[in-house]
């Protein structure tokens, strides 16, 4: 009997258009804002908040991710993709319509909650659709979609932002979250198995809780208060305490938010560290090195848009080989190979930093996403195959778990070193000299994430899959 096709043209060709589609919508939305920063701050003001227009939509995302997995079990797929994609809109209609930069940033909330049920359910139906060796290829489709998000994503944006229609970055996702809620509702189909559940709500409120303290001290800290001073012990005793409160009631809880028995795996820790370093590395340049091309460089936004995108860019022009080498060599050969690759790009730009050009830029960030198709793939595609169905969707959500609080955690880290580098001013955030210096000082910790995305990959073991097949009646997807 010959393997079933794969690709859009197949049986299951219009079920992975739609989950295309939703990739490309979450991640066209995740670049379309960096190179409208400049833009939105003329309009409403608020330069020193800026970062927050990343960091809480991470973090929502992050706090949301392990939710909507458990969900996923008793919903189904299908229902929640469906709100998601609806609340997403919604989000991003209201960011349309903000007045000010606190209004924007809590509309940001809104929209990243829809967000963070789309992007780890889209892959977790992947894994359901198709095989272990199906799945490494068509992760080449999602790098492809992501790719393409990447360049047209701050293209747009920074057309918009040339022509003061800032707004019409969030406008845009209007059409294309109907044209992506048709396609879900039109071409996935699902039966689900209902199973009495208890998702714990209690461990949810004390992680949020927990990361929003702790990403609040280091995006705060030295710029609103002291680093020494009362308030900022306060805040990250109090990040901390609640952070151990989370680890005892996940202990304990029946379905926990985080299950800690799949950190007795080493390859959910190496994987764990693997997304956060990935997270940070992506902050640094989507976040930040649009804003220090502009200013230092004088490079229009369309132009640093592109220059940034070719970190993604890279990612499907490696993936094809890194799905081929993860079937031929194993997981930790393949990753380690890609943050080599990774770790020479991050740090080719910390060197280059004083001499700002968008084409040192682009061969980084393109060196980088290279590298990052390498150490995406194998390790999803591994994670996923070597747990039954029932728990496929808590791994792929602890995966994006880590990888989105690695950019949480990336924006608040940078955005602190950014400050500390520089005053922060009207002067300042006009001054190219002392943006310059700033980003500078950023790309060099961005460096160092790499460095640690290496260790993550080369402590991989070269495990094989435990589950290669579907479990027969198992699969909810048609």
């Amino acid at each position: 009997m010959s393997a079933p096709a794969v690709g859009l043209r197949s049986e299951r060709g219009p079920a992975l258009l739609a989950l295309l589609v939703a990739t490309f919508l979450i991640g066209m939305s995740a670049w379309v804002i960096s190179t409208a920063v400049p833009s939105i701050v003329a309009d409403i003001g608020g330069f020193s908040s800026f970062p927050w227009l990343f960091s809480v939509y991470v973090l929502t995302m992050t706090v949301t991710v392990p939710v909507f997995s458990k969900l996923a079990d008793t919903m189904g797929r299908k229902r929640l993709l469906v709100i998601g994609i609806i609340v997403f809109v919604i989000g991003s209609v209201l960011c349309g319509l903000a007045w000010s930069m606190p209004s924007l940033i809590a509309f940001r909330v809104v929209q990243a909650l829809g967000g963070g049920s789309i992007q780890p359910l889209a892959l977790t139906v992947i894994g359901d659709l198709y095989l272990r060796e199906e799945r490494a290829r068509v992760q080449g489709y999602l790098a492809v979609t992501l790719a393409t998000a990447s360049v047209i994503g701050p293209a747009v944006g920074g057309l918009f932002a040339m022509f003061d229609l800032w707004r019409l970055v969030f406008f845009i996702n209007l059409p294309l979250g109907a044209f992506t809620l048709w396609l879900v509702q039109r071409h996935i189909h699902e039966k689900v198995v209902h199973r009495a559940h208890r998702i714990d709500y209690p461990g949810a409120v004390l992680i949020t809780g927990a990361l929003t303290l702790l990403i609040l001290g280091f995006l705060e800290g030295g710029d609103a208060w002291a680093w020494s001073s009362p308030t900022s012990v306060s805040v990250f005793s109090g990040g901390i305490v609640l952070l151990g409160v989370f680890l005892l009631r996940e202990r304990r809880a029946t379905e926990p938010i985080i299950p800690l028995a799949l950190f007795r795996r080493r390859l959910v820790v190496m994987l764990a560290i693997l997304g956060i370093a990935m997270g940070g590395i992506m902050v640094g340049l989507t976040a930040f090195a649009p804003t220090y091309l502009q200013v230092s460089a004088g490079v229009s936004p369309v132009w640093a848009g592109v220059a940034v995108a070719a970190m993604a860019i890279g990612t499907p022009s490696s993936s094809a080989l890194a799905a081929t080498l993860y079937l031929r060599w194993g997981v930790r050969p393949t990753t380690v190979l890609g943050a080599v690759v990774a770790l020479a790009g991050a740090v080719g730009l910390a060197v280059l930093a004083p001499f700002p050009s968008p084409w040192i830029v682009a061969v980084c960030a393109g060196l980088v996403g290279v590298g990052f198709g390498f150490t995406t793939i194998p390790g999803l595609v591994a994670i996923q195959e070597s747990v039954p169905w029932d728990q496929r969707g808590v791994v792929t959500g602890l995966v994006t778990f880590f990888r989105s609080l690695g950019q949480a955690v990336g924006v608040a880290v940078l955005g602190a070193v950014a400050k500390t580098a520089l005053d922060v001013g009207e002067a300042g955030e006009q001054d190219p000299q002392a943006v310059l210096v700033a980003s500078a000082a950023v790309f060099v910790v961005v460096a160092v994430f790499a460095v640690v995305h290496l260790l993550g990959a080369v402590g991989i073991p070269n495990e094989r899959a435990r589950v290669a097949t579907l479990e027969p009646g198992a699969d909810p997807v048609a």
